[in-house]
């Protein structure tokens, strides 16, 4: 995109106008959730969240995949961390997100475990390839916008014949998450701003639900305060006549249809699951597994892991905050005992986590 076309999206004078007619078309309170760290950090930065009317109540949903990232799923992390001749291949953001006791794998590292952090699936193949004698266990997190570069991954491994290559699949499915708080009488939201990087994949028919079963709209959206505010605007209107409608407002970016060729990709390397969402439990149809036909790659058949729940960390209302139930400023260790310089829970890890953001940027 060429940076005149961007600036277009940060035009103030645009911005004060969406401003104006989204008052205009509020008719009470419009309870918003978006679902992508990436948003959530946007509508910091950017400062729009000081600026929306009083009446908007905007909620940080379960969209940053640090975040969600069940305790018991870092607890296999840490089980394999430990074995010898093992490399577990890890994202930077998943450093410092705590398991069992607060502990997490750069306390793993530090007490010898082989941890090394890549930037791509493709760097973990290079590490194995370089290990021939290890085992490289890539550890796959994320929704539907990393899954197609990992599950190309595995099939370079396997066209490779390379024996030492794995994956710990812990890959989640954001729609089937937001039907589970839709069916979630605790949890009030009156509309969702869809993410951008996921929808790219997945298009728009799998969001269609919200609308038809449980009578909301929602809008897939960009990143800039533009595509932001269009798509309050949307939402608002649609709040004010009682539409319930899901739009593709990203066109830029996002085709109706997403990218048949990276599902298909996905579709062959691996199979719908049920999956641990951190805070919110167990969703059938969730998570991503390795198909059988890749068994060879999948560190949880190799390794004989069993997932099993396990009770939240003392105190942290990670879950509560993804569920949109509270603020991150609710929690009773936000700010005292639980900062990023020294976190408790994960929503204050990652960058792109609601609690950092409320913690670097708060306005309220």
């Amino acid at each position: 995109m060429s940076q005149a076309l961007l600036e277009q999206f940060h035009d103030p004078a645009l911005c004060r106008d969406l401003l104006e007619r989204l008052k205009a078309e509020l008719s009470g309170e419009l309870r918003f959730m978006e679902v992508c760290g990436t948003h959530t950090v946007a509508i910091f930065q950017s400062g729009l969240r000081s600026l929306l009317p009083k009446e908007i109540v905007h909620l940080s949903g379960p969209g940053c995949p640090v975040c969600v990232t069940h305790e018991s799923e870092v607890n296999a992390f840490l089980d394999l961390a430990g074995r010898p001749g093992v490399i577990l291949a890890t994202f930077g953001d998943l450093m410092r997100v705590p398991g069992r006791k607060g502990h997490n794998l750069k306390n793993a590292q530090a007490d010898g475990a082989r941890v090394a952090v890549v930037y791509s699936p493709s760097d973990a193949l290079k590490l194995a390839q370089d290990n021939p004698t290890d085992t490289v266990v890539f550890l796959g997190v994320g929704f539907e916008t990393t899954a197609p570069t990992v599950a190309a991954t595995v099939l370079t491994a396997k066209a490779q014949g390379l024996t030492n290559f794995q994956v710990l699949s812990f890959h989640k499915l954001v729609p089937p998450a937001l039907e589970v708080l839709l069916a979630d009488e605790g949890t009030r939201i009156d509309a969702f701003i869809l993410p951008g990087h996921v929808s790219a994949i997945i298009g728009l028919e799998p969001y269609k639900v919200i609308a038809s079963r449980f009578g909301k709209a929602a809008a897939i959206t960009g990143f800039e305060p533009v595509d932001i505010l269009s798509a309050l605007v949307f939402l608002a209107r649609c709040k004010k006549e009682g539409r319930a409608e899901v739009a593709n407002l990203y066109r830029r970016v996002v085709a109706d249809a997403g990218n048949p060729k990276a599902r298909a990709i996905m579709a062959q390397v691996f199979t719908p699951s049920d999956a641990l969402w951190r805070g919110i439990g167990r969703i059938p149809g969730s998570g991503l597994e390795l198909a059988d036909s890749f068994a060879a790659f999948d560190a949880k058949k190799h390794f004989g892991l069993v997932i099993e729940d396990c009770p939240p960390l003392p105190g942290c209302k990670c879950g509560d905050v993804l569920k949109g139930r509270i603020r991150p400023d609710q929690c009773p260790l936000f700010k005292k005992s639980c900062t990023p310089a020294k976190p408790v829970g994960p929503c204050m890890v990652s960058t792109e986590g609601s609690c950092a953001a409320y913690y670097k940027y708060q306005v309220d």
